[in-house]
């Protein structure tokens, strides 16, 4: 399959499950009677597709591309995983409302622009572990990124005492936060697997074009851990919950993010 024609069609297929969420929440009743699995379905196929383009602009015969362009495009897919399986047990539609249409303009992005940071074919186990590791720990704190905007939605909504609308259609405030720190918790696991990884296998990690990224990612992961120690020990949430795990978050993308954009896109 041309990559072009599988864009096409991941984008579409984003966009339809988008709109199918979007439709649902706004409760038309054309709508209600469908399973949700049936309005999942155009996501994972946009996936499947998006997991071709992905495969198609990343490896080649040298080794395999973590460029700019490549790497925004593979953690908005993991996300948008995440997003889905979550979906099924919990009503968290508004949260793929908010990440598909970002994936499909990460595809977008990734399929008119061309970025390179080639990993060579033949590249230590370690190294390969490190990376996967930090893909997954940034997907799983993309996740609650996600979820501490919806969480901040929710509590103005309700301190405005305006409780109605798609409000109604979440999980319950607790319910959120529950999830919000489950899911703080195992990619602060996961961020703490991908930077023992990178002290172990990088010889270089405070190299200088390394340092910002090391410097930001250990600061992220002493912001998520004080977070994680105010919840479990003083009893942190709501609003010091929320500004905390979007800190974190912005730091950890900043690390990984911008110094690739630096090096990739501005210095090229």
């Amino acid at each position: 399959m041309n990559i072009i024609i599988a864009a096409l069609i991941a984008t579409t297929l984003y966009l339809l499950c988008t709109l199918g969420f979007l439709l649902r929440l706004r409760q038309y009743p054309e709508l209600k009677s469908l399973s949700k699995h049936i309005l999942l379905a155009p996501g994972f196929l946009a996936l499947a597709a998006h997991s071709f383009i992905l495969y198609s602009t990343m490896i080649n015969p040298v080794g395999i591309n973590f460029g700019f362009y490549s790497s925004l495009s593979l953690i908005s897919a993991s996300i948008t995983l995440l997003i889905l399986v979550s979906s099924i047990r919990h009503p968290i539609e508004i949260i793929g409302i908010m990440i598909m249409p970002v994936a499909a303009l990460m595809i977008i992005m990734d399929t008119l622009q061309s970025s390179s940071h080639i990993i060579a074919t033949g590249a230590s186990d370690g190294l390969l572990f490190h990376i996967m590791a930090s893909i997954i720990a940034y997907s799983i704190l993309g996740l609650a990124a996600a979820y501490a905007i919806v969480l901040s939605v929710q509590n103005s909504f309700l301190h405005r005492h305006q409780p109605g609308g798609f409000i109604r259609l979440l999980p319950p405030l607790r319910t959120m936060e529950s999830l919000l720190f489950e899911t703080i918790t195992i990619g602060f696991i996961c961020l703490s697997i991908a930077l023992a990884s990178g002290l172990i296998f990088l010889e270089n990690i405070f190299a200088q074009h390394l340092v910002h990224k090391t410097a930001l990612s250990i600061f992220a992961w002493i912001v998520f851990g004080i977070l994680l120690f105010g919840h479990w020990f003083i009893g942190w949430r709501g609003r010091t919950a929320i500004r905390w795990t979007l800190g974190g978050f912005f730091s950890l993308m900043l690390a990984y993010f911008g110094s690739k954009f630096v090096l990739e896109v501005l210095l090229t």
